[in-house]
């Protein structure tokens, strides 16, 4: 007789989901499943609302990346305007994008993943979370928050608001910064940095002391995804489309993101509203399974240019002869590399003469049909395509959400962390935390990630007192 054990809900991470997990008779699990069970339908919402509105309508999408969503909406708004926006307002563009990485890292690594990592997968759940974390490092804990704080500032100068910012337009932006503002960042850029790195070398001295687990926790072949530059380095706010296999044999490279579809697909389950791309093309393992955000743009690129983050990043690619790791766990390094390098970018980019230019916005006197806008937000690739018409109102939207290109990546990563761990004849709760572990490797962002593609009715039941079934409205 089978037997289903439910992790409800997955817990320090954004937004809602479960874990389903099958056993045998003899207590091994024999399936695995990450069910995302809040609906949305972003896609189906925005359709009817002018481009312009964009930048500032979909990132309402999240609270927690939403000047991810409101970047790319922006861009892809500067296709469809046909233009190439200033240098000055790229820059400030870029200025707010490392400030949501340099907050969203360290959101991650310091309060949601390491209670796990500093505290003990197996310890008190009671403790087991940033209250416990506080109790224990005090001093670490504050530095996380004061990072957050930091970057958060930087939106909130450019952006009016640490959250939902009005920043970014079609053809630029909308705000000059001031000098002042620039002596500010300049002034506390020195010692974010220095906790950064004070971050990068914890999770490095976890990783060499937990040696034997990070190389083998929820590790399997993939495939990767990540924007480039033209050299081949890591770029987050611009680039092309690179795909690298399991070997790290490069598949696709230069891909303009525009072409985007030329080798991606999604697909659906009826067990989940989160949707399963997938590379269209032989070359990737488990059915054209890849995976993005941190580890995957650290396996797909080939240098990063900032100094410090590319002296780790040179470290990083010493853990694999081939040049690609695959151990899940090692996320959370791949997450505080990057986070130093957001960190670095922002001294480069409050250094430069431009930064206060007041030449932030292009003009244009065309609408073309559609504009696609992509970047890497912190956690992956995000792809915004927007269809409009001549008056410029959108006919139809299609969303690649970063926590959705790594989907099917999650869904192997508790299965290989449940079948390994998991003993159903002698459940212990540090052994269900470890799936969920395998999952905030991940960091995903379920909020703004969900909406439905082809059949995925949404089903309200009314139930009475007793439990039983007195009516249920069912979506088309």
């Amino acid at each position: 007789m089978t037997r289903k054990i439910e992790i409800e809900p997955v817990t320090r991470i954004e937004g809602h989901g479960k874990v389903t997990l099958h056993l045998g008779d003899d207590g091994k699990v024999t399936e695995a499943r990450f069910n995302v069970v809040e609906f949305r339908g972003l896609e189906k919402v925005c359709e009817g609302r002018l481009f312009w509105e964009m930048p500032l309508f979909i990132c309402r999408a999240c609270g927690i990346c939403p000047v991810s969503h409101h970047l790319a909406a922006a861009k892809a708004g500067d296709a469809i305007l046909g233009v190439q926006i200033p240098l000055t307002a790229k820059k400030l563009r870029e200025l707010m994008h490392m400030a949501q990485y340099l907050q969203s890292h360290a959101l991650h690594f310091f309060h949601l993943a390491s209670p796990d990592l500093l505290l003990g997968f197996d310890a008190d759940p009671a403790k087991r979370n940033v209250v416990g974390l506080i109790a224990e490092k005090p001093e670490l804990a504050v530095k996380g928050v004061m990072l957050r704080k930091f970057g958060q500032e930087i939106i909130e100068m450019l952006g009016e608001k640490r959250v939902h910012p009005t920043f970014a337009i079609p053809g630029g932006v909308n705000r000059t910064l001031s000098h002042a503002q620039q002596e500010e960042i300049l002034k506390q850029i020195d010692s974010a940095i220095a906790d950064v790195q004070l971050a990068v070398g914890i999770i490095k001295d976890y990783l060499e002391k937990n040696k034997d687990e990070a190389s083998t926790f929820a590790a399997f072949p993939s495939g990767y995804m990540g924007l480039t530059d033209e050299d081949g380095n890591l770029d987050l706010y611009d680039g092309t489309l690179r795909m690298r296999n399991d070997k790290g044999a490069i598949l696709e490279d230069k891909v303009d993101p525009k072409d985007y579809l030329s080798i991606i697909e999604e697909r659906v389950e009826d067990w989940s509203y989160l949707k399963f791309p997938f590379y269209k093309k032989p070359g990737c393992p488990d059915g054209g399974m890849y995976r993005v955000g941190p580890l995957g743009r650290l396996n797909v690129v080939d240098r990063i240019t900032t100094p410090l983050a590319g002296k780790e990043f040179k470290e990083f690619k010493k853990l694999s002869n081939t040049g690609i790791v695959e151990g899940s766990l090692y996320y959370h390094y791949a997450r505080m590399i990057e986070c130093l390098y957001a960190a670095e970018r922002i001294k480069v980019l409050a250094e430069d003469e431009l930064i206060c230019s007041t030449d932030i916005w292009a003009t244009s006197g065309k609408i073309n049909e559609e504009g696609v806008g992509v970047l890497e937000a912190p956690r992956g690739t995000l792809f915004h395509h927007y269809w409009v018409d001549k008056s410029g109102m959108i006919k139809k939207v299609n969303l690649i959400v970063a926590t959705g290109n790594n989907n099917a990546a999650m869904n192997r990563a508790v299965y290989e962390v449940a079948k390994k761990y998991v003993n159903g004849n002698k459940l212990t709760e540090g052994m269900l935390n470890r799936v969920e572990a395998a999952i905030r490797c991940y960091d995903p962002c379920l909020s703004c990630s969900t909406h439905a593609l082809g059949q995925m009715p949404l089903v309200v039941q009314l139930v009475s007192a007793n439990g039983d079934i007195l009516d249920t409205v069912k979506t088309a």
